[in-house]
């Protein structure tokens, strides 16, 4: 008899669960058919909670249809249905609950819901707590999106609900998140709100900022006599103190209704000129007021007739002033809130400092990094060879269009950057040595020919590369796995392709050093640079020593170019914009010394972007102070951070 009994109840159940899977949402719409027709702001609110809250599947359905305009209603009966157009001006029907096309009607039949903001508003909170469990992930990712652009108090509870069912582990930590944020804005119980905002207390994200900020933003208010009790205060404010001067306090007495208005010297003209009659104002000819003394005469006359409101003295506006009390108010009612609040932005201003500062030392690196790059070519050109390359900007310049047209050739974007560097190097090398060959190896020890002649090819490279490739950019793209930035938190975040270039350098002094150490041409650079008559001597060909380690530095630029001109403009001007700031890097360095070249790269680059950082807003005057600032280190260290001994240094 249980085992009947137990049996019985199940299947009442289950019947209770199919009816209430089945129902229809026809008979609810018609409930509250008038308001939904008439679309009215104040009143569809609850229309619009009905359907949410009625449990049945087609809800969501009739609210998404609602929000896209897409619902009508039939005139003869009042039904509702969703509707779609169809030829000429018929639109097809089909029901909520079937799912069903009911038939085409003229559109004089029907009427279209078109729900206006407001109306679309409230249909979009109600909507989010179906497309928060939506099986699709998209819908979620939308619900969450909506509510971080727009949060409000209704959206907590179907967010808390939500979570526990998230199958999504990404989506589980972003819902957790969102729920602390908006539990400190709109939960009813101030312990809660506490305890969130003391939860997240370690984290630096923008949106707990956002979030903790309107908390303790205070308005300036006024009180007669004293301030209400139900004000949260964060400052009483004593008139005439730098927090509140005498006559903002005057003038917020005066917005707000306590006190009458000061009449100011343009109050008293416009006065006098309205008031003119016969020439006279107040019995005063127009002529005598040609004195402040004189117009406040005619402008007191004036306002002992009740003609224009009397001037204040200092002592009436002490006076209103004593009367009032002057403080600052938090939005936030409670003062635990507020207290808490303030402590957690307190610690995160901390913690973002330091986190801005190790932004900003990332930055000054990856700038370093550019400029080591762009300059060991030229260390090697015109610190070991004593050579003023003017037309090392244009060495990089070709590597960069050497990447470009490898990619022209090559579409798949890794396997063309790991073909472009070493064409690219190839490509530099050859134009060095032809350019050592052709024009260098003649201007030897006359550095100011070698300028002149270096500057000319630097032109006409520019001019040949116009020629080919047009004055219009042309793009070099990174790899896939390049694209995007290595975030640390909402403060600290570095772009891969400037870890990328980082590295790249750090190999490049790496192969510098390995040259110049542990091979024969390293060997023998190192002899000529020292003393070039006794290497001479010694059987060491100063002249292909000479071409080579030219070739070698025009070579590193090229690779320099490919680097730079995966974040960088590939123009003709490419190379121009670094030529300045690869000399100064090797003179600020120590000429002819690659540990100087490094240290004048560093140097710079936390140099401008500290002047950045002090002044964001005008880059062109950090160059300028980062220039005036090196011109005076030169006057101190003429030869560098790390000096050097032989030919470079002018030994």
């Amino acid at each position: 008899m249980k085992r009947l009994l137990l049996a019985g109840l199940a299947l009442l159940l289950s019947c209770l669960m199919a009816t209430a899977q089945d129902a229809p949402i026809q008979p609810l719409l018609q409930e509250h058919q008038a308001v939904i027709a008439k679309s009215s702001r104040k009143t569809i609110g609850p229309a619009i909670d009905a359907i949410a809250t009625s449990g049945l599947p087609q809800a969501q359905v009739v609210l998404e249809t609602w929000g896209a305009k897409s619902m009508w209603m039939r005139k003869s009966d009042g039904l509702f249905f969703i509707g779609k157009k169809a030829d000429g001006k018929s639109y097809q029907l089909t029901d909520f609950d079937s799912g069903e096309v009911v038939g085409e009607f003229p559109k004089k039949e029907l009427k279209q819901l078109k729900p206006n903001s407001g109306i679309r508003a409230l249909i979009a909170t109600a909507l989010v707590q179906f497309q928060l469990n939506d099986p699709d992930r998209a819908k979620r990712q939308d619900a969450l999106t909506s509510i971080q652009r727009d949060p409000e108090a209704a959206h907590l509870g179907p967010l808390r609900a939500s979570i526990d069912n998230e199958p999504d582990s990404e989506f589980k930590a972003q819902k957790k998140r969102l729920e602390r944020l908006l539990t400190i804005s709109f939960d009813n119980d101030i312990q809660t709100r506490i305890n969130a905002i003391n939860e997240m207390s370690g984290d630096v994200g923008v949106d707990l900022r956002a979030t903790l900020n309107p908390l303790v933003a205070t308005t300036r208010e006024v009180a007669v006599g004293q301030i209400p009790e139900d004000r949260n205060v964060a400052a009483r404010l004593t008139p005439g103190t730098a927090a509140l001067p005498r006559d903002e306090a005057y003038g917020l007495l005066v917005a707000k209704g306590f006190a009458p208005t000061q009449v100011t010297p343009d109050d008293i003209r416009t006065a006098l000129a309205t008031n003119i009659t016969g020439g006279l104002v107040a019995g005063v000819p127009v002529a005598q007021l040609d004195t402040d003394a004189a117009r406040a005469r005619a402008y007191a006359a004036l306002a002992k007739g009740g003609t224009v409101p009397p001037i204040l003295s200092d002592a009436e506006i002490d006076a209103a002033l004593a009367a009032h009390v002057f403080y600052d108010s938090y939005a936030e009612p409670s003062n635990h809130v507020t207290d808490a609040a303030n402590d957690v932005l307190k610690s995160i201003e901390l913690k973002v400092g330091a986190n801005q500062a190790l932004d900003l030392t990332l930055d000054a690196l990856s700038l370093a990094s550019i400029y080591f790059l762009a300059a060991i070519g030229l260390a090697i050109t015109f610190g070991v060879m004593g050579v003023i390359n003017m037309a090392h900007g244009e060495f990089i310049m070709m590597g960069a269009y050497t990447g470009y047209v490898v990619q022209q050739i090559i579409p798949d974007h890794t396997v063309s950057i790991l073909v472009a560097i070493p064409l690219a190097f190839a490509v530099t090398f050859a134009a060095g040595v032809a350019m050592e060959r052709l024009v260098i190896r003649w201007l030897y020890a006359r550095p100011l020919e070698t300028l002149l002649a270096t500057f000319g090819i630097s032109i006409a490279l520019q001019q040949l590369a116009k020629n080919i490739f047009g004055t219009q950019a042309r793009p070099l793209t990174s790899p896939e796995w390049l694209d995007g930035a290595l975030v640390l938190n909402d403060v600290v975040s570095i772009s891969y392709i400037r870890i990328a270039i980082f590295f790249l350098a750090l190999i490049f002094l790496g192969v510098f050093l390995f040259i110049m150490k542990r091979t024969r041409l390293g060997l023998e650079t190192r002899a000529v640079t020292q003393n070039p008559r006794m290497a001479a001597s010694m059987g060491i060909n100063p002249g292909r020593v000479n071409m080579l380690t030219f070739g070698l530095g025009s070579g590193i630029a090229g690779v320099a170019g490919v680097a730079i001109g995966l974040f960088a403009k590939v123009t003709s001007e490419l190379g121009s914009d670094y030529i300045v700031q690869s000399f100064m890097t090797v003179v600020v360095g120590g000429v002819g010394n690659i540990w100087g070249t490094l240290a004048g790269a560093t140097m710079i680059g936390f140099l401008q972007k500290g002047i950045e950082w002090l002044n964001p807003s005008n880059t062109l005057a950090a160059q300028t102070y980062m220039i005036v600032f090196i011109i005076i280190f030169i006057q101190f260290r003429p030869r560098g951070i790390i000096a050097i001994k032989g030919r470079a240094a002018g030994d």
